[in-house]
């Protein structure tokens, strides 16, 4: 199955993408799959929630999966949070997710 996501990367250029869930596939992967972002600027600690790259904003109601503990550490430290902040890389490509709309957050 695929679902339609729109993201918007950090230029203000909107993108409709869609994407299979049944890849095991997070949202840092999509943006750095679709090449949204130059190479070596989304996902640069590998998805493991240690750095910032792939910070994005949730754009709207669909609901995404709760942030834990080092999502929020990380979150904690970084500039331009605000509340509806997320790690990518901590948010898995799921049928739930359809019609979710992500801002990408600006680099540090």
């Amino acid at each position: 199955m695929n679902i339609t996501l729109r993201i918007t990367d950090r230029r203000d250029n909107s993108f409709e993408v869609e994407v299979p869930t049944d890849m095991g596939l997070n949202l840092m992967q999509v943006v750095r799959a679709f090449e949204l972002e130059p190479e070596g600027t989304v996902g640069v600690c590998g998805g493991v929630s240690m750095c910032s790259t792939c910070q994005c904003y949730i754009e709207n109601d669909i609901k995404v999966p709760e942030k834990r503990e080092l999502e929020e550490a990380t979150l904690s430290r970084l500039q331009h949070v605000k509340p509806n902040s997320r790690l990518g890389c901590q948010i898995p490509i799921t049928k739930d997710l359809d019609g979710l709309e992500i801002a990408l957050a600006p680099m540090m």
